[in-house]
């Protein structure tokens, strides 16, 4: 039977895509899995790949053309099958019973980004599963609810707080009604597309749809692991040797055998902020679980009264004993990317060291100047920036057919965040002056650790720069941020005996090392960016021409 293929949303803010190149032409077999298209999206050129295996029997959108999400892309089936039905009826989205959901599709209306409707849900009723909120996302954990069940809801009313593998971003409801169901609780994961909430009118009986529903295209399967997490979270137990219980045993409830403490994301970060102790406080979430309303509620007075308690707990000496932390989203993209990168993209990687006797005099004297102040870092970005236009070929990005030479130049800065790193973007960096780009680079960190960056602030990278020099490291080598082709590790500043003009003098130097994709960067090409970015840095007055 032929199968649908509809502009996909792949991204949160997607209304609608432009085919920029079509990988397979009408006639041409493909397998589940194989890339259709490149699709232009209002924040990225993305590859589309399909979830149906057959022959490809129409396509919908020629190579430059634009459509919204939902409409007609392309038709697979098997070779010679009649789709002239399809056809008649493609000014529409077909019917979800005749078309399985992928993961990239969207099978809602114009207007949503993760509410399903089927043919067996009463009128007026929606749906709500679990969107997809960046290109990369394929779980998603909720975060905070900020409805209850049996709130009214606007449309464009706030419904949850979703933590992707990037960032907490608010997610919003798109039709108006009672919130009837809530199909995960705080701090519960699930996949792209798995039951997250049900609207409709007051009083409607949504208890059959919540048992049965399931994202077509998936197995059974999907509705086991939305209710597993419950069950399994406190599973692994102490793994340490049984000993009698102990009269000074914390009992809280939130508090499994081994110690650990239940609480989500959001409660988590919030503690950290005001500073609480996430062992003074009492859960009222589901087996304990501290949740936001918690931390919000905390006073100093429950610390007090938990003190007057015996905490003490007797360990065996010898005794072997560790935490389990579940890995987040941010940890488990972090993962999965740079070991993609690792693995994929031949790396090497070229090391100098620069005199930084003049870049110590140049900041000291551009800092005197009022309201104004620059680090060597924003010095480092805009002489990298600047070093990139002219030597093209290190801001290229590789794809299997073709090498991408990009003539604008965003430097990715990499930002150490809690759960890992993230990378922001300062676009245009080589038409912006350094107090420009200090002052982006310090918004983008203070915005990054409280995960209050936008996704499109993290994307489009040509190059990224990582600094670990504030921390002391003189020198270190890093995985390159795909699809970039190098990264640069900066380290310390260092007071060191130097040769100069013959004689032993007191110098400053600095260790730099590049890590190159050999795909698309040469030796000899690393090696002149390099002679360049050095002319920039040891005579800086010279990125002021």
């Amino acid at each position: 039977m032929a199968e649908v293929i509809n502009m996909p949303r792949l991204s949160d803010t997607m209304e609608e895509g432009t085919v920029a190149t079509w990988l397979k032409k009408v006639g041409d077999k493909v397998e589940e899995g194989d890339i259709l298209a490149e699709i232009e999206t209002d924040k990225a050129t993305m590859e589309f790949e399909s979830f149906y295996e057959g022959t490809l029997l129409h396509i919908g959108v020629q190579e430059g053309e634009t459509t919204k999400v939902d409409q007609l892309l392309a038709i697979i089936g098997e070779e010679g099958e009649d789709i002239s039905g399809l056809l008649n009826g493609s000014d529409t989205t077909p019917d979800d019973t005749e078309k399985p959901a992928s993961e990239d599709e969207s099978t809602t209306s114009d207007h949503d980004s993760g509410d399903t409707e089927t043919a067996d849900i009463p009128e007026g009723v929606t749906v709500v599963t679990m969107p997809r909120l960046s290109d990369t996302m394929e779980e998603g954990t909720v975060a905070s609810w900020l409805k209850k069940v049996g709130d009214e809801v606007e449309e464009g009313d706030i419904l949850a707080e979703i933590e992707t593998d990037k960032a907490t971003m608010e997610f919003e409801s798109f039709q108006s009604g009672t919130l009837l169901y809530i199909g995960l609780k705080e701090g519960e994961s699930a996949k792209v597309d798995a039951l997250l909430a049900i609207l409709g009118p007051e009083g409607t009986d949504v208890s059959a749809i919540a048992k049965n529903f399931k994202p077509e295209g998936s197995s059974s399967e999907s509705n086991d692991k939305k209710e597993e997490p419950a069950k399994e979270e406190p599973k692994p137990e102490s793994k340490k040797e049984e000993t009698p219980p102990s009269p000074s045993q914390d009992s809280s409830e939130n508090k499994a055998t081994d110690g650990r403490i239940f609480a989500s994301p959001l409660a988590k970060k919030m503690a950290e902020e005001k500073g609480i102790s996430l062992s003074q406080v009492s859960g009222s979430g589901e087996n304990g679980r501290i949740v936001k309303r918690d931390i919000e509620n905390f006073t100093p007075q429950q610390a007090a009264s938990a003190s007057s308690a015996p905490v003490a707990k007797f360990v065996p000496s010898g005794q072997e004993d560790y935490d389990e932390v579940a890995n987040s989203n941010m940890r488990k993209a972090i993962a999965k990317n740079l070991a993609k990168s690792k693995f994929t993209a031949p790396h090497y990687y070229l090391n100098v060291e620069f005199d930084m006797e003049n870049a110590m005099a140049f900041r000291a004297q551009y800092n005197s100047l009022p309201d104004t102040k620059i680090s060597f870092n924003d010095m480092i970005v805009k002489a990298c920036a600047l070093a990139l236009r002219q030597h093209p070929q290190v801001n290229s990005q590789w794809f299997d057919d073709k090498m991408r030479l990009n003539n604008h130049v965003h430097i990715g800065v990499a930002v150490a965040v809690p759960d890992g790193l993230v990378v922001p973007v300062v676009r245009f960096a080589n038409e912006q002056s350094l107090p420009q780009i200090g002052a982006a680079v310090k918004d983008y960190a203070s915005r990054a650790r409280n995960k209050k960056l936008s996704l499109d602030e993290m994307e489009g990278s040509t190059f990224t720069v990582s600094n670990l020099g504030m921390f002391g490291i003189e020198s270190f080598t890093s995985i390159i941020n795909q699809p970039n082709s190098a990264i640069l590790s900066v380290g310390a500043i260092v007071e060191k005996p130097v040769v100069k003009d013959g004689k032993l003098v007191v110098g400053h130097t600095m260790k730099l090392s590049m890590a190159c994709d050999h795909r698309t960067v040469d030796g000899a090409t690393g090696a002149l960016f390099l002679q360049t970015l050095k002319g920039y840095i040891e005579n800086p007055v010279t990125m002021l021409v």
